[in-house]
């Protein structure tokens, strides 16, 4: 019989102990607030959140944690699990809708979880939540640093992003190797072209050695440097050089190209 309240390595679970840690992840959560909280595990966080919002949701995929995460929510009446994968899970079904997040994030999903939950659950205003030290940073890279490539101009295009608590391995069970940290972003409202100007910057970032012109397709590469002298860039710029704004400036200027 499996062990309900033993981590999973494959599904990136290091579940979270300590209520200190807890307790600032799920700060700012308010008696007006429907939360939805992705992979409660055994419900540690879940019982803080249940203490502020009006209405957890709670979508765990591991059917072996559901006994212990029951147990751990059992007294309170305001949390609603939830069996899913949280990438394919119909978000749009939650009633109430959910207008926070507030997660200890699977290691293994975070980012391209992340990223579609900006993209399409519109309704998230906020999203507050823990991962990888390094994600982290991947996540709030400016221009010009080495953590800074095409993830973060996209979530830069849909959220002002902040990393505000570096967090060690042992607040967590098991204890991950690595550091991790508690991210908060703000939804912004993206560009009406979101999804024209993604193409673009991935195309872009998709050889970093290369000039930004040599990342474009055909077409637009005689107007490029034009175009990005226009943004204040030199004709030689590469995509690490541009900020999300300066994306949506450039799609503008070559759409006709693109």
């Amino acid at each position: 019989m499996p062990d309900s309240g033993r981590p999973k390595k494959k599904l990136g679970q290091h579940f979270l102990k300590d209520p200190n840690t807890a307790r600032i992840v799920a700060s700012g959560v308010g008696a007006e607030d429907v939360v939805l909280e992705i992979g409660p595990g055994r419900g540690f966080l879940t019982g803080f959140l249940a203490e502020r919002a009006k209405l957890v949701h709670a979508v765990e995929l591991d059917p072996d944690v559901l006994p212990a995460l029951r147990r751990a929510v059992g007294a309170a009446g305001n949390v609603r699990i939830h069996e899913g994968d949280a990438l394919r899970f119909d978000y749009s079904s939650l009633d109430p809708a959910p207008n926070r997040m507030v997660a200890n994030l699977p290691y293994n999903v975070a980012s391209p979880l992340v990223l579609m939950l900006l993209e399409r659950v519109t309704n998230l205003r906020t999203l507050r939540f823990m991962v990888q030290l390094e994600v982290a940073r991947r996540m709030a890279a400016t221009r010009g640093t080495k953590d800074y490539g095409s993830y973060a101009v996209l979530v830069g295009l849909l959220a002002g992003v902040k990393i505000l608590h570096k967090v060690p391995p042992t607040v967590f069970d098991p204890p991950p190797r690595v550091h991790s940290a508690v991210v908060e972003m703000e939804r912004r409202e993206p560009p009406k072209d979101y999804d024209r100007v993604k193409g673009l910057v991935l195309g872009a970032f998709k050889s970093r050695r290369k000039r930004l012109v040599n990342n474009l397709p055909e077409p637009a590469r005689a107007g490029a440097p034009r175009a990005l002298v226009s943004l204040g860039h030199g004709p030689d710029a590469r995509a690490e050089e541009l900020s999300s704004e300066d994306f949506v400036g450039l799609y503008r200027a070559l759409s006709w190209a693109l």
